[in-house]
Formats: C-alpha cells, sequence, structure tokens
C-alpha cells in the first residue's frame, strides 16, 4: 500500500502553503515569503508611480532608497519644497493628482498618447469658483484654482506631454487601484476625480451620475490602459497595488464598512487576474500586509483607516526584501527611510478625505 503523504499534491508542499506553518507559528511581524515577484526592479531601472493615495509612499520610499524614481515632471526651479509639494509636484512622477480608479487611468492615458481628442466636449470642461478655474480632472492641484482656462489648458497640456515621457522612458510602471466609486458626466462619459460641489464645481442631478464600478468594467478598462502602456512601450513592466486605505465616504446607499469590502475586493480581484493572465503584469500585495486579520490591525491609526508610518515601513521593507531575496543585489550602504513624518497619512495627500467634511 503506497504512503499518501508521498502520493498527493499536498505532500511535500513549502511551508508557505500551509496556515499553520506559514501563519499561526509565527509573530505577525515576522510572516514572510507573501510575494515572489515576476520581475527585478532594480535601482537602476527607471519606475514611474501612479495612483491612489497610498502609492505616494512608493514615490517615497524608492527615492530613499536611491532607486531611479522618474519625476517626468519636476517643479520649476524657483519653487521651495514645501511650495512645490504645496502646488503637487514631485507626489507622483506627473502631476496627475491622485488617480482612484481604472477608467481615471485610462482617460488621462488616452489624453496623453492621442487616443481621445483634447478638444472634445468631454475634456473641455471646467469648473469656476470665485473667479478661479478648477480642472474637474484634478481639481485642487492648483492651491486657489487657475486664473483662467488657457492656464488651466496650459497646465494640463504639461501634464499630459509629462506623461507620455513617464512612459515611453519608463522601464516599470506601479499603480496602486484605489477605489470603485466615482462619478461621471452623463452628457460626455467623463469621470470626474471628484464628485461635483465638493472641492469645486456645482453638483446638478441632471448632469452628474453616481457609479459603483463592477468586475467587468474595471477589468476592461483596466486592460485598454495596460495596452495603450504596451503599445507606447512594448517592454514596460507594470506593478499592480491595491490600497489598504479603507473609503472616507461612500454614496452607493451601503454602510461605509461594506462598501470598502466590495470596493477592495473587486479591485483585488481585478489586479489578480491581470497579473495572472498577462505577461509583464504582477501584483504586489500591500493590501494584504495591511489589512489582513493576521496582522492584527497594528498598522492603522485609532481612526482604524489610516495607515500608521510602521504600517509603510513593512510593507515596504517586505517589497525590497522580496526583490532581495530573488533578484539579489550588492548591499546599498547609508539607506535610511524618509522620517517618519513623510510616512504618516498626514503627509499623503489625498483629495477623497475632503468628503468627511460632509458628515454630520
Amino acid at each position: 500500500m503506497n504512503d499518501s503523504t508521498d502520493t498527493n499534491p499536498y505532500s511535500g508542499l513549502p511551508d508557505t502553503a500551509f496556515w499553520r506553518t506559514a501563519v499561526a507559528a509565527h509573530n505577525p511581524l515576522e510572516i514572510s515569503g507573501l510575494w515572489v515577484p515576476e520581475f527585478a526592479i532594480l535601482p537602476k531601472h527607471r519606475v514611474v508611480t501612479a495612483g491612489s493615495c497610498f502609492a505616494q509612499h512608493f514615490s517615497r520610499a524608492l527615492r530613499a532608497r536611491g532607486y531611479n524614481w522618474l519625476d517626468a515632471e519636476p517643479a520649476p526651479d524657483l519653487l521651495t519644497e514645501e511650495q512645490a509639494r504645496s502646488f503637487n509636484y514631485g507626489i507622483f512622477s506627473t502631476r496627475t493628482g491622485n488617480i482612484y480608479t481604472a477608467r481615471m487611468l485610462r482617460q488621462w492615458l488616452e489624453l496623453a498618447l492621442g487616443e481621445a481628442d483634447p478638444e472634445a466636449a468631454a475634456w473641455t470642461e471646467v469648473w469656476k469658483t470665485e473667479g478661479r478655474f478648477q480642472d474637474p480632472l484634478r481639481p485642487v492641484i492648483e492651491p486657489g484654482g487657475f486664473l483662467s482656462r488657457d492656464e488651466l489648458f496650459s497646465a494640463r497640456a504639461a501634464t499630459l506631454a509629462a506623461l507620455r515621457r513617464a512612459v515611453r522612458r519608463a522601464d516599470v510602471f506601479v499603480f496602486t487601484m484605489g477605489l470603485t466609486e466615482s462619478w461621471r458626466n452623463l452628457q460626455t462619459g467623463a469621470e470626474y476625480a471628484l464628485c461635483p460641489g465638493t472641492a469645486g464645481g456645482v453638483f446638478d442631478p441632471d448632469r452628474h451620475q453616481f457609479c459603483n464600478q463592477r468586475y467587468p468594467e474595471i477589468h476592461r478598462d483596466m486592460t485598454v490602459a495596460l495596452d495603450l502602456l504596451r503599445a507606447a512601450n512594448p517592454g514596460l513592466k507594470v506593478l499592480l497595488t491595491v490600497s489598504p486605505v479603507p473609503l472616507t465616504a461612500t454614496a452607493s446607499g451601503q454602510h461605509v464598512l461594506t462598501a470598502t469590502s466590495y470596493s477592495k475586493s473587486v479591485l483585488r480581484a481585478v489586479a489578480g487576474d491581470l497579473a495572472a493572465d498577462r505577461d509583464g503584469v504582477d501584483y504586489f500585495p500591500s493590501y494584504e500586509i495591511i489589512t489582513h486579520p493576521a496582522f492584527r490591525g497594528m498598522f492603522y491609526a485609532s481612526n482604524q483607516r489610516s495607515v500608521v508610518a510602521k504600517g509603510v515601513d513593512h510593507v515596504m521593507e517586505s517589497f525590497f526584501a522580496a526583490q532581495q531575496a530573488h533578484f539579489p543585489q550588492p548591499a546599498r550602504q547609508g539607506i535610511k527611510p524618509p522620517p517618519a513624518e513623510e510616512r504618516s497619512a498626514r503627509a499623503v495627500k489625498c483629495e477623497e478625505e475632503m468628503l468627511d467634511a460632509f458628515a454630520r
């Protein structure tokens, strides 16, 4: 009679395949092996970062460790570091502001790579508040708003050119998926970065539609976005992550906790399927590292939403440790993480948090 331990698919699997040996037997901070990277991300590689708020931590961590983070739209020399940040320079690789959804990423890429007419009605809408103009695709990018429509579209054209350069020059494109909920213009189909009337513009129920995007739509938009990236740069690698930060507010009619669960679950499923189905696309589990019950909520602040510096550090150390384990590099000397205040939730620019002001 054959020994069953030698003849079934579970015999001989590594410790990481079993909950007891991979999770339960360890201190949460010692859980390892969560990611086997598909491709190397080395200090020499030009890395572009984009997406929701949590993606900003990738930018800082790469810079702190001397990686070639690509700043394709640097601040003018006359601005101080504090002024540059207030005008949203150096936050992401280009001055798009947060890109929360797959549809928003697709919009930006179609505009930047010539797949959409920038003069079309979908893209010429502006918001005007107290004589200043705001870009509906990034309404808080310019403190106080733009002086004129021409200034607004000139600034947008500069960002589109920077995004085009970034995509064509990059070796790796890191995109953090953030939300399924969004607001669109019913007539043009254009998606806004924020609901009109929250950080600019005027809400009109006859023109503005709430959308809680589902798996097929998100998968389709991400597929188009990936195709655009690959057409512009055939050798480009794409690393997807999902933000572990819960929703600030929901317009879905659900409780914000269940709405968050839906949103993150769908985004995680899309990211996982794209990574499984497409060459040169990988998924890094920053979402699981922060949110999984195995980590006992230790990485959240008292509001149970903001990720503390310790959590950011653990995510990024897990990222670099996995890269080093599978693509070893000589030890780098003198590498220090950014100061704790730069790794805290307060240091992250997150327009969605403005919605909290509307809570009664």
